[in-house]
């Protein structure tokens, strides 16, 4: 391994970095300076010239000792991969920090420290308002180590549920863990459990616990947590990406290229235009009703492979199929696109456990339950991924679904399942209701 891959694997479990975007890590790794002391010698002096020291120290190798400035007698001990600044990070300001074993510091240059404060968690580059719908969604804020806010913002589709879109707290979930193991593990399985619905007008709590971090694999678990009560829990699996045995039996079904297909928003303008574009099988007052919807358009952009018509009164095999990716251009890091991937995987892939069950007159209620994922590449969620959804069965109550991702090669890239609860709604009679 060369230096600078030393430095990136360094830096990637340093946990104040963890929550840097990739990009402003390989820009630290270029500007660290390395520097070396002495038993005893000291780093910060009180009353020295430089006593602010150059920036931003990193322990890479030994350990120092350090003094509070208000002659306490308090002391701090710095060992491997922890960090310390005069004023940068805490309130408590450092005086005298001496080497108490050879040492060796990884040293950010202070006129660089603003490298510690990107404009978003995704981004060193774009402030968070000039992401994409998205990708904003996708951010969270670093409370403090481990616990992050994420907020529904007002402008994304939920008067279709509302209630927090469950993709949402998924990707959120992920990208609060995803910021607790640098860069170099990337999540390659996750699995959910949801309890409780979520309220789009309170921010969610995002804890993190690392229960386990090795040389190749780390694993997270996170709760999302709103009014005190844990709504939704995720265990997550991350994994450095490394050489290995490949194949692929699975293929990728023959569908139309996305160019050629309309968007769910071009769909809809057809329909506006002419209601009875709507599938000619359904009552003409049911197809006037849906093409004046008011439609909140979705972050993805989705196209549809077999007529979907937007109705839950008639019949069908339990299968979908279709392309989506992400509207807008998405920042380089693959974590990102990972927690939009995971974002969208929720949007309409439940559903689809209805699909023999549906039929004039029935109102069902259809809620997630759990939901699992395995990432097997690299995936561009700004790219065209062709979804496969299926429902083997539903019993019990509770509906399943399966699920796979491809890419334009016809590379599966995820593998998904889900469970949700159905039930169907009672409808009260109005001639059995009193109006007394």
């Amino acid at each position: 391994m060369d230096v600078q891959s030393v430095m990136m694997e360094y830096l990637s479990r340093v946990q104040l970095l963890q929550r840097l975007p990739s990009s402003s890590l390989y820009k630290l790794a270029q500007l660290i300076l390395v520097k070396h002391y002495e038993k005893g010698e000291y780093v910060f002096k009180r009353h020295a010239e430089n006593a602010h020291g150059d920036g931003a120290y990193f322990i890479f190798q030994g350990q120092a000792d350090a003094c509070a400035a208000d002659d306490s007698g308090n002391q701090l001990q710095f060992k491997k991969y922890d960090y310390f600044a005069h004023g940068l990070f805490n309130k408590l300001q450092l005086v005298d920090v001496i080497a108490s074993t050879k040492l060796t510091c990884l040293v950010l240059p202070l006129q660089h420290c603003t490298l510690l404060h990107p404009k978003s968690i995704w981004s060193a580059d774009k402030t968070v308002d000039q992401c994409s719908l998205v990708e904003r969604i996708m951010h969270i804020d670093p409370i403090k180590v481990d616990i992050f806010r994420g907020i529904t913002l007002p402008d994304t589709p939920i008067l279709i549920f509302g209630k927090v879109f469950g993709g949402q707290i998924m990707g959120q979930a992920l990208a609060a863990a995803s910021k607790t193991v640098g860069c170099f593990k990337l999540v390659h399985s996750l699995h959910v459990y949801y309890m409780l619905s979520g309220d789009v007008k309170k921010p969610i709590t995002y804890e993190v616990q690392r229960v386990h971090d090795g040389k190749s694999f780390a694993t997270r678990s996170i709760n999302a947590i709103q009014k005190g009560r844990v709504i939704f829990t995720m265990l997550a699996s991350f994994h450095k990406e490394e050489e290995g045995f490949a194949h692929q039996e699975v293929t990728m079904p023959s569908v139309p290229d996305p160019e050629t297909l309309l968007s769910l928003e071009e769909l809809r303008e057809r329909y506006l235009r002419d209601p009875r574009l709507l599938d000619p099988r359904l009552p003409r007052h049911y197809r006037n009703k849906v093409s004046s919807r008011t439609f909140v358009p979705w972050p993805i952009e989705m196209k549809f492979c077999e007529p979907y018509y937007l109705t839950d009164q008639t019949k069908d095999p339990p299968r979908l199929i279709y392309w989506f990716r992400a509207k807008g251009k998405l920042s380089d890091d693959q974590a990102l696109h990972r927690c939009i991937v995971t974002y969208a995987s929720d949007l309409v892939f439940a559903a689809v456990s209805v699909y023999p069950h549906r039929r004039r007159v029935l109102r069902i209620s259809c809620v997630s339950l759990d939901h699992s994922m395995w990432f097997h590449r690299t995936v561009k969620a700004d790219e065209w991924l062709l979804f496969v959804i299926t429902s083997p069965c539903s019993d019990n109550g509770r509906g399943f679904v399966t699920g796979q991702m491809f890419n334009r090669k016809g590379q599966i890239v995820v593998s998904l399942t889900q469970e949700t609860l159905i039930r169907e709604v009672k409808v009260p009679n109005p001639a059995q209701v009193s109006k007394l």
